[in-house]
């Protein structure tokens, strides 16, 4: 499922989808205070429920969204940490590559991981949209779309806006498996950038397949090697050391989620989220497990806080990439990231409060 969902995504960023999605948020909500911020922050999100990638959506959204908000007096280092932390709805929205490699570490039905992320994935947005509807609000705006501006633009995404009711309808319904849905999905992607939007070119389509192949091999690479440590912990015992250790000490639950935040923020800011899943997600199962938790709400949590990681130096991954789009200087942008780290941490401790945010929904199917 993971490079079958990375190629859809590539495929829908060649094919000319990306580009809809981001004019129909834009028509929405352009006249907004921040109104062009809101539009990216929201367009992330659409681009999420059929992207395996993160940095797949901060390429596709960001080439297209960045300059014109540089262009329109939105300071160049907000810019920058914004993409970089609304790309972090992929984590959450389902389909997402996290949900399937956290399913497959803990045996948790990938369907209740893709349910698990929703609500919380809906709430990070929010917070996005608050954020920069105040740290924007003295930005210039567009013109108010007219109502036939937004029904055309709503025709156009249509096709695009498709295809999370056909992966995630597929796989609820009982029709697809996750690895069915992100074929379906791939081929979908396909047709309508050749047929519909007409952008897809046979070069554009072989350059969709190297950059999965390239993006799979690196992400597979972590997951062989990292096996092999979760093999090294099985027989050393390690995690069941770990948790005659933590019940010895009689620490409270509250106490171990923000402990657990707490690793997860620290790890996140040196290690890719893909490595730290696989370095601590079993260890962090059994213990959940043994205090009986939900690994659905250490899931959430888990990628509330080691996501923080994708913004913090030195490990910054999406504020290299997305500095890396209008060819900024990446260390310019760090000026910014204390505001988005506390919001981050604040919405982290939120999802550990309110458990039910994960749970609910899973619950119902």
């Amino acid at each position: 499922a993971v490079p079958l969902f990375i190629f859809s995504g590539m495929a829908m960023l060649k094919g000319g989808a990306a580009l809809r999605l981001v004019k129909f948020a834009t028509t929405l909500v352009g006249h907004w205070p921040g109104g062009l911020g809101v539009a990216m922050v929201i367009a992330m999100g659409f681009f999420a429920a059929f992207c395996g990638s993160i940095l797949a959506a901060i390429t596709a959204v960001g080439t297209i969204m960045m300059p014109k908000m540089i262009e329109q007096g939105y300071p160049t280092p907000f810019v920058v940490v914004l993409a970089a932390s609304a790309a972090l709805l992929e984590a959450l929205i389902p389909p997402s590559n996290a949900a399937i490699l956290f399913s497959a570490l803990t045996y948790v039905p990938v369907s209740k991981t893709f349910a698990a992320g929703v609500i919380p994935g809906l709430i990070l947005l929010v917070f996005m949209v608050l954020l920069v509807l105040f740290k924007c609000r003295h930005i210039k705006t567009d013109k108010k779309a007219t109502l036939k501006e937004r029904i055309s633009s709503f025709v156009s995404a249509l096709p695009a806006l498709i295809t999370p009711i056909i992966i995630l309808g597929g796989i609820y319904a009982g029709f697809l498996t996750p690895s069915e849905s992100a074929a379906v999905a791939g081929v979908y992607a396909v047709l309508i950038g050749f047929l519909i939007y007409k952008e897809l070119t046979l070069s554009s389509l072989i350059s969709c397949l190297k950059e999965t192949a390239i993006i799979t091999a690196v992400i597979f690479s972590i997951i062989a090697t990292a096996t092999f440590l979760s093999v090294v912990l099985t027989y050393t015992q390690a995690p069941q050391k770990l948790i005659t250790y933590f019940t010895d000490m009689g620490v409270s639950v509250n106490l171990f989620w923000l402990m657990l935040g707490a690793i997860c923020l620290i790890l996140g800011t040196f290690i890719e989220i893909v490595p730290v899943f696989y370095l601590t997600v079993p260890i962090f199962a059994a213990i959940t497990l043994s205090f009986n938790q939900s690994l659905l709400h250490l899931y959430v949590v888990f990628v509330a806080f080691a996501g923080i990681g994708m913004i913090t130096p030195p490990v910054c991954v999406g504020i290299y990439t997305a500095a890396g789009v209008i060819k900024e200087n990446p260390a310019n942008a760090f000026k910014e990231v204390p505001l988005f780290t506390l919001v981050g941490i604040i919405y982290g401790i939120l999802m550990i409060l309110f458990p039910i945010f994960s749970t609910w929904l899973p619950s119902l199917l």
